[in-house]
């Protein structure tokens, strides 16, 4: 991140940060919000890069931040005045995060920012508990008490719900749990798709280069490239508007590889919008064939269209429905792709205020809605077509299980593991699914299993 003014007077970033803060602590999406005012505000680069790590970091940081209030404040966080807690976590991440921003910078920039949206008399608060942070740090004490329960200790320490942590834990162990809270602490990366009918990968990277922009290829997605530096507005890089790029995570093109299609044959993408993966399909299709993009509302279905349109494939053909409802395309499919709606727990870097949106209520009922689309996308499949299955959550429940209830109740469909030569098949498991773990590939989470009727 580039490094703000260390200037005590309030910047326009810091600001900005806190109305974003203030809305998006009452419910908004953290997003939405930021996007909006970001839109609205006249800001500089530099400012919009700060103000946008402000926001999205002390979202996902919050629990720490709290944590540290009810330590160091005279009342717990959430006794707080709304206002003044969101002062503190906004000096508090500074002080703890960003290692750039001077202390002083930290502390009196939260101080006037108290004089300006608050009581003047709580600016003497926040002063002094920002102060008292930092003396107990120069004494080689952490300001930041952890409890002697390892799960409370680890959602503390790394901002998560305990339930979060607990089902990692159960799946990972607490070292390699610790390390994938971390790198989902992290800012994202920012992946391009290269649209192999314009452009060959190196064509492209040499193209970034020429113009100053460093990327570098990734492994195991074979038509990846990864930035490797701030990318500033994504329609002005080289190449967006003629359609030789998209961007889309490495792991999730790796769904599209699974799918394996073939030049001529029926697609069908259940969830497609906003169309990363029906137009990957197309790609690797050669843009020949007939490939069906399917989403609930025609808001989403014109995302779609307007994709495909910048991308100049002309295989796609668009359809408004529920994928759980629709009956028409029964026995037609040789390739189906469900790319199901799902807590999105592997994504949580991308998604900063997910992590504390999710139950696990919620995620049994995005299950039940998983398993349903299976039960009705599978009768769309001929009898020698396959189905692929993908999400990008972590959670057992809505990718294991999904597949057992499903395989249980159908007992003519198979697991098809991924071929040697596949590039998913380095990430797949004994039971032939694919499991991409963030902090062990660095690259979103991501579960896939493809599918087909036995004989």
């Amino acid at each position: 991140m580039t490094t703000p003014s260390p200037s005590t007077a309030l910047s326009p970033a810091r600001r900005l940060a806190f109305d974003a803060l203030k809305e998006i602590y009452r419910g908004g999406y953290a997003d939405v919000v930021l996007h909006r005012l970001l839109a609205k505000a006249k800001l500089s680069p530099v400012d919009r890069a700060f103000a946008t790590e402000l926001v999205y970091g002390i979202v996902r940081r919050q629990r720490t931040l709290d944590a540290l209030i009810d330590h160091l404040g005279k009342k717990p966080a959430h006794q707080q005045p709304p206002e003044l807690r969101i002062i503190l976590h906004l000096g508090f991440y500074q002080l703890r995060f960003l290692t750039q921003v001077p202390e002083s910078a930290a502390v009196n920039t939260s101080v006037e920012l108290t004089k300006t949206v608050s009581r003047a008399k709580l600016a003497g608060v926040v002063n002094g508990i920002l102060r008292q942070y930092i003396r107990r740090r120069q004494t080689g004490t952490d300001p930041l008490i952890l409890p002697s329960d390892r799960i409370a200790a680890l959602g503390i320490q790394h901002s998560f719900p305990d339930w979060i942590v607990e089902l990692w834990l159960d799946q990972l162990g607490e070292p390699e749990t610790a390390a994938l809270c971390e790198w989902f602490n992290r800012s994202p990366t920012l992946d391009l798709r290269v649209n192999l009918l314009k452009r060959s990968r190196e064509e492209l990277q040499q193209t970034f280069t020429d113009a100053g922009i460093a990327v570098k290829p990734l492994p195991h997605s074979p038509q990846a490239l990864r930035l490797l530096q701030p990318a500033g507005a994504i329609q002005a890089l080289p190449g967006y508007a003629e359609g030789w790029w998209t961007v889309q995570d490495a792991s999730a093109q790796l769904v599209s590889t699974l799918v394996a299609p073939k030049p001529g044959e029926l697609v069908i993408d259940a969830c497609a919008a906003p169309g990363g993966k029906t137009t990957h399909l197309a790609e690797l299709m050669g843009d020949q064939g007939l490939i069906w993009a399917c989403d609930r509302t025609a808001s989403r279905v014109k995302k779609i269209a307007q994709n495909v349109r910048r991308l100049q494939l002309n295989c796609i053909q668009t359809c408004t429905g529920d994928s759980t409802e629709i009956t028409k395309f029964v026995g037609e499919g040789d390739r189906v792709v469900v790319d199901a709606p799902c807590s999105g727990l592997g994504t949580l870097h991308r998604h900063a205020d997910a992590r504390w949106r999710q139950t696990p209520e919620s995620v049994q009922e995005l299950a039940d809605l998983q398993l349903r689309l299976l039960e009705r996308t599978a009768t769309w499949v001929k009898p020698t077509g396959s189905l692929v299955y993908a999400t990008c959550t972590l959670h057992p429940t809505e990718n294991e299980v999904v597949i057992e209830r499903f395989l249980t109740a159908h007992p003519d469909w198979q697991i098809v593991p991924p071929r040697s030569d596949e590039p998913a098949a380095a990430f797949a498991m004994p039971q032939g699914w694919i499991r991409v773990w963030p902090h062990q590939a660095d690259m979103d989470g991501f579960f896939m299993v493809r599918l087909n009727r036995q004989g």
